[in-house]
């Protein structure tokens, strides 16, 4: 972690930014959490345990900075909630998203299959790609098994 940490204080450094005991504590908590897809509100809830001096729109500014930066994505996944979670590093492109429309569960995909894809866009509508994002929506493994109920998934607000 220590080591993240350290690339996190040379980006924002390359920047003009330093990382303030408010911004480090808000780069931890996203850290220890890493697995998770963490909104605003989770970050500053957990922020909190650990310095409590900190205010909600400190923990939103941070989230923003580190967004502008690069150094972490924002996710919606029609829910309207937006999550946070780290660019991988050295990843060219950000990963894909599995949500299960029964439990809510977010699974991730980390090999990029979408290669032969961007290439033909951008030799067919002379289109560069800088990023792309493509999330799944269905029932998890863990589901499947279960009872689904219809009235959820039909209810469900997929964008």
């Amino acid at each position: 972690m220590e080591k993240r940490v350290n690339q996190i204080k040379q980006q924002l450094s390359a920047h003009s930014y330093k990382l303030t005991p408010q911004r480090e504590a808000t780069v931890r908590v996203l850290l220890e959490n890493a697995d998770d897809h963490l909104s605003a509100e989770d970050v500053y809830l957990l922020v909190k345990e650990k310095a409590p001096e900190i205010g909600l729109a400190t923990v939103y500014r941070t989230l923003e900075l580190l967004s502008d930066l690069q150094i972490i994505h924002k996710l919606n996944f029609g829910d309207g909630v937006t999550r946070y979670e780290f660019r991988a590093e050295g990843a060219e492109h950000h990963h894909h998203h599995l949500i299960c429309l029964n439990c809510g569960t977010v699974d991730e995909i980390t090999e990029d299959w979408l290669g032969p894809i961007e290439r033909r866009i951008e030799k067919e509508y002379e289109f560069q790609i800088v990023d792309h994002r493509l999330t799944f929506y269905g029932i998890c493994q863990r589901c499947k098994g279960q009872d689904v109920d219809p009235k959820k998934l039909a209810g469900s607000k997929v964008t």
